[in-house]
């Protein structure tokens, strides 16, 4: 069990807002501002956008001194254990499901991330993309159950 104290939880909720801001700020919530960057034909008629691409470089730079101070370390500060990726390979399922999540990121335009933060707004027809998010990752995870999912299962 997590020991949800006060630094934890102000740890949480300082980075839930800050990525939040984020998203609004660069414009991601816009689905046609991802959809301009998944566009990769409007490269040579100069319409194609690549700031979805400052957005996650940073992303992955703060993971990767992230990481890598947290493996120097004996515990995290704020918790009681790490939490590594349960799998840590490259394969069938991780392909299929990354395939899966692409093509709905492509024909939407909206990424799991932004459509929360989208709620704060309610642009229209928002829900039909939730419900639809929700009932996907329920099958998904009723096709293939994960030991999280498990573990979820279990401790209820």
């Amino acid at each position: 069990m997590h020991r949800l104290h006060l630094p934890y939880l102000a740890t949480a909720a300082l980075s839930g807002g800050l990525f939040g801001a984020g998203l609004y700020v660069s414009q991601m919530v816009d689905p046609l501002k991802v959809l301009r960057f998944l566009d990769f034909t409007a490269i040579p008629t100069g319409g194609w956008d690549p700031s979805l691409a400052f957005v996650i470089v940073p992303a992955i730079l703060v993971m990767f001194f992230a990481v890598r101070f947290s493996r120097a370390r004996a515990e995290p500060l704020f918790d009681t254990t790490f939490h590594e990726p349960e799998y840590q390979k490259i394969d069938r399922r991780l392909i299929i499901g990354a395939a899966l999540f692409g093509v709905g990121w492509g024909m939407s335009g909206i990424c799991p991330g932004p459509a929360i933060s989208l709620i704060a707004f309610l642009p229209n027809d928002l829900w039909i993309y939730l419900v639809a998010l929700f009932i996907g990752s329920y099958a998904g995870s009723a096709l293939v159950p994960s030991g999280h999912a498990k573990r979820l299962a279990n401790a209820q």
